[in-house]
């Protein structure tokens, strides 16, 4: 039974997101807590959390480097930032920063459903408002992420090789190179060379604008 913590110092919204994902999906054993420090502390006590979801803003101005520390304490736990904000830079930031993906507080049931399962399953949600840009580093805005008319459609992701998509998909899931080479039985330097090529195939500059393509994608083929 997967358990999840909810983290948030609003209880109301606590509440009624605990009763949203029970109610959905019956078989999650869920915790919460109300501060940071509650946080920690069931993290602490707890032999197992799948799932943290957790308020970017709770107890003030969250910083990011506390949540990466925590996440690093945690490898074994997935992390999601739950937030009133629909800033581009504050989702691409959690994503930048190894969290396994951003909810915003105004999604629907169903939406919030779907990245929480997204999310156990091993995969990294982004939400469909994130699903075109990226975060200009000089700038600190964010820019689409394929201007004008450059943007791939489904025949051009298929471009990709198959063992490419694989690899896409794996990169999606948060997987280190060396993670995908165990998962498809590849050497890890075969697993650089399909990550070079896959980005230049979509005019990506990093793994996260990768993963970030591959979410979009695997959203509209599902479609």
């Amino acid at each position: 039974m997967p358990r999840i913590l909810i983290a948030d110092d609003h209880g109301l919204y606590r509440r009624g997101l605990r009763m949203t994902l029970q109610s959905t999906l019956p078989d999650l054993d869920v915790i919460e807590a109300d501060s940071m420090d509650a946080a920690i502390a069931r993290l602490e006590d707890s032999n197992r959390i799948d799932l943290v979801m957790i308020d970017l803003r709770m107890d003030g101005e969250l910083s990011f480097n506390i949540l990466r520390e925590i996440r690093a304490s945690y490898p074994n736990t997935r992390f999601v930032i739950i937030s009133a904000s629909e800033a581009r830079a504050d989702i691409l930031r959690a994503l930048e920063w190894g969290l396994h993906g951003y909810i915003s507080k105004s999604q629907s049931d169903a939406e919030i459903i779907t990245a929480t399962s997204d999310v156990l399953s091993g995969r990294i949600y982004v939400p469909a408002m994130i699903a075109e840009f990226k975060l200009d580093t000089a700038t600190g805005n964010c820019v689409p992420l394929f201007p004008g008319n450059a943007e791939p459609q489904i025949a051009e992701l298929q471009r990709l090789t198959a063992r490419q998509r694989d690899v896409l998909i794996l990169i999606a899931e948060g997987r280190s190179n060396k993670e995908i080479a165990r998962a498809l039985s590849i050497a890890e330097a075969t697993t650089k060379i399909h990550v070079a090529a896959l980005m230049r195939i979509l005019g990506v500059r990093n793994r996260t604008e990768a993963a970030v393509r591959a979410g979009s994608w695997l959203k509209e083929a599902k479609a």
